[in-house]
């Protein structure tokens, strides 16, 4: 493919350049996501219909965020290729801005560099925080991979920065002719990009709401109903001083529970496609 500044005049990269700008697929598919999962999670654990009003209401609109939370960090395949996406799609918004520096020299590659390496190392950090240094390091090294084809695309000119009113820059960097290979894997990056972000990520986010595990801690807690105290089960949405407002398994309804003791497994059901 020809890397001239003329190549970028075409209509598809006319409209690979205003979706960067706009955030790219992936904030598409990232806001429909946060919408549609969370929703599919909650409903499929604690069985639809009266359960999903009742428990959104016992959670409080400050805590509905929690569902998403709670898939994210008990997930590690799911919570590594969300920080992917994520730190592509933010690159990717920032660089249609102009945040891709361009010249050649130590002070260019450095600034590139140091642009191209903090926020990968920050989602790296995070991973390995909740899930280990391997899953860590390995969505560190995917992030910063999938950067390098939208700096090559930028830096050829086949790609341009807009102004803040919607005009396109006409910068490239001169001279800058990437290896053949580089051209190719950059290519290659934009496919795998798209696959993570239009399939991977969501078959994954919807696995994760139909697995029949709860996003959040179960508990064992006595239960008083009237006159009888029980020990029932209980999802945990919040905690109320030294008690929990939970959704009881057992009952189906919403329970204040005290003298609460966790348990390891999170499974209330069968996952859907063994049920």
């Amino acid at each position: 493919m020809p890397d001239t500044a003329a190549s970028a005049s075409g209509p598809g990269r006319e409209e690979i350049r205003e979706t960067d700008r706009k955030g790219g697929p992936g904030h598409t598919v990232l806001v429909a996501l946060a919408v549609a999962v969370p929703v599919t999670k909650l409903a499929y654990t604690v069985g639809g219909g009266d359960a999903v009003r009742d428990v959104l209401v016992g959670m409080e609109p400050g805590n509905w965020p929690d569902i998403l939370i709670g898939m994210v960090i008990t997930d590690p395949l799911l919570g590594s290729v969300l920080g992917v996406v994520v730190s592509r799609v933010v690159f990717a918004l920032f660089a249609a801005r102009g945040a891709v520096p361009l010249g050649s020299g130590p002070a260019g590659a450095l600034r590139r560099a140091a642009l191209t390496v903090v926020n990968p190392v920050a989602v790296g950090v995070v991973d390995a925080c909740f899930f280990g240094p391997w899953w860590g390091l390995a969505t560190g090294l995917a992030a910063f991979a999938l950067r390098q084809g939208v700096v090559v695309e930028y830096r050829t000119g086949r790609r341009r920065p807009h102004h803040r009113h919607g005009r396109e820059r006409t910068a490239r960097e001169p001279g800058y002719r990437p290896p053949s290979w580089l051209r190719r894997a950059a290519g290659v990056e934009q496919w795998v990009a798209l696959a993570l972000t239009a399939l991977v990520l969501p078959l994954l986010a919807f696995v994760s709401a139909l697995d029949g595990q709860a996003w959040t801690s179960i508990v064992e807690c006595r239960v008083t109903d009237g006159v009888r105290t029980e020990s029932d089960r209980l999802i945990e949405l919040s905690r109320k001083g030294d008690g929990v407002v939970g959704w009881n398994l057992d009952s189906e309804q919403i329970s204040n529970g005290s003298g609460c003791v966790g348990e390891e497994s999170r499974y209330v059901r069968e996952p859907w496609w063994r049920s």
